[in-house]
């Protein structure tokens, strides 16, 4: 393919996806393949000879999308929102076009510096205090990991590194394998299961402790486990508290918890992967009170943030913590400004990385601060009035109350109703939901999480999910 081949056949794939998305509505959200569908349809071995680019685009209706979940129909109301817009989609074409791999500010300067600025430009949006930016000329900063996941792996690494390094000074006769073996770190049963994996991966045992009726981490809680596990002989050393959970969207109080981490010299991570977004609009802060007690921030503007995939930002109070524990600087990577521009190499898992940065600036010029907070309000609005909209049939009851862009409902009585009807609306292919358990009570989780979703959109799945309950239950009295 020469670049006038390339021209014509962009053209084909922009008019390709912007006709696939404003249709998307009208495509099954859910596919019906089976596992294993996609090899019959292609050959055992890769061509000896080139194909043309008619026959591969061809290909994506026949091969590619019978097996596509569409996230960004309106009627995916799973999992949470990931981010799609056309200014993002825009990104993401320059950033593959220029190829750049930004381990290093000279490996391209533009990447470290556009990174560093936007961080700085959305950690103000969300309104993270002074100490996070690197504008202040302070200690703090920010950096853009590939999820949530990842960015809390970084932090556990960190905090074990900065721990071991103290004990070690404090005890420089003890061995460092066996101070590491008496390392905890705390989760809630609320958390995401990212947290239990990162302790998998850094070898440190993540004791998961119980919230409370509100489905909150409780200082409580975390200072007996504390006291517990100090008295045992273990060393508590991190704390991830969740501005937003995965099954209830709850939220975790950091005034209440930031203190007890500050005493204890345990480190704090503020996992807000999926809320944080909503955090441009400041009738929304309040959930961040106490954060600048935190030693790491992290949310995900690739889920609510019209930013696509991925895009997962971080906030370090002190980055020296994560340098001095990821800084591995051979001389094949030196470079003679390494005293004064970051190098990002330090601040992440892998070397590589692409110009991320490039969507947020891209996403956040075209939209303006007003433009996101009138899409995140639009969303939250279409989440009460489905939630007012399903509590009209008192077949249904609601554990928790909505939360931001996510509303927890369930058939009354046993789970086993609630899972039924989920099935079948699932099997059904038109709206895609999925589970959670507050704590033993099973709930069908609904998220508003399309871009495209509109009122119209939410009454279809509301009468979607009714309908399916008249098959498990009698009609229901209307209020």
């Amino acid at each position: 393919m020469d670049s006038e081949q390339f021209r014509a056949a962009a053209h084909q794939m922009v008019d390709y996806v912007i006709d696939y998305l404003d249709n998307i509505r009208n495509r099954r959200v859910l596919p019906t393949v089976e596992p294993g569908y996609l090899r019959k349809l292609i050959p055992e071995e890769a061509p000896e000879q080139g194909e043309t680019w008619q026959s591969i685009f061809q290909d994506i209706e026949r091969v590619i999308m019978p097996g596509v979940t569409h996230w960004h129909s309106p009627n995916f109301h799973a999992y949470y929102p990931t981010g799609n817009s056309w200014p993002a989609m825009l990104a993401d074409i320059l950033s593959d076009a220029i190829g750049c791999v930004g381990f290093s500010w000279i490996a391209s300067p533009a990447c470290t510096e556009l990174e560093v600025v936007m961080m700085d430009w959305l950690g103000k949006l969300i309104g993270l205090p002074p100490v996070f930016l690197a504008s202040t000329g302070g200690k703090g900063g920010g950096v853009i990991q590939g999820t949530a996941s990842e960015a809390m792996l970084v932090g556990l690494l960190a905090a074990r590194s900065k721990t071991l390094k103290r004990l070690k000074a404090d005890n420089p006769e003890k061995d460092e394998q066996t101070l590491a073996s008496r390392l905890v770190a705390y989760s809630s049963d609320q958390s995401h299961s990212a947290a239990e994996r990162a302790g998998l991966l850094a070898g440190v045992h993540v004791r998961v402790l119980p919230t409370d009726d509100q489905l909150h981490l409780r200082a409580d809680a975390l200072q007996s486990a504390i006291k517990e596990d100090t008295a045992n002989g273990k060393i508590p050393f991190f704390v991830v508290a969740t501005l937003g959970t995965t099954p209830s969207c709850s939220f975790d109080d950091i005034e209440e918890l930031g203190p007890v981490c500050n005493d204890h010299l345990l480190w704090l991570h503020v996992d807000a992967a999926y809320a944080g977004s909503a955090f441009v609009c400041e009738e929304h802060r309040h959930y961040m009170k106490g954060i600048e007690r935190a030693d790491s921030f992290n949310f995900n503007p690739h889920k609510w943030l019209l930013v696509n995939f991925d895009c997962s930002a971080m906030w370090l109070k002190d980055a020296n913590d994560i340098v001095s524990a990821f800084n591995v600087d051979p001389i094949f990577l030196k470079h003679d400004h390494q005293s004064s521009a970051p190098d990002f190499r330090h601040w992440q898992i892998p070397l590589g990385r692409r110009f991320r940065s490039l969507k947020l600036w891209f996403v956040m010029r075209s939209y303006g601060a007003q433009g996101l907070r009138d899409y995140i309000r639009k969303q939250i609005r279409l989440a009460e009035q489905f939630h007012h909209m399903l509590a009209a049939d008192d077949r249904f009851e609601f554990p928790v109350a909505p939360s931001m862009g996510l509303v927890c409902f369930r058939l009354k009585g046993e789970n086993s109703l609630s899972e039924a009807l989920l099935k079948r609306i699932n099997e059904a292919g038109q709206v895609y939901m999925i589970p959670a358990k507050l704590h033993e009570t099973y709930i069908i989780r609904f998220a508003v999480c399309s871009r495209f979703t509109e009122l119209s959109d939410v009454q279809a799945s509301c009468e979607e999910i009714r309908r399916h309950a008249n098959e498990t239950l009698p009609a229901p009295n209307q209020n």
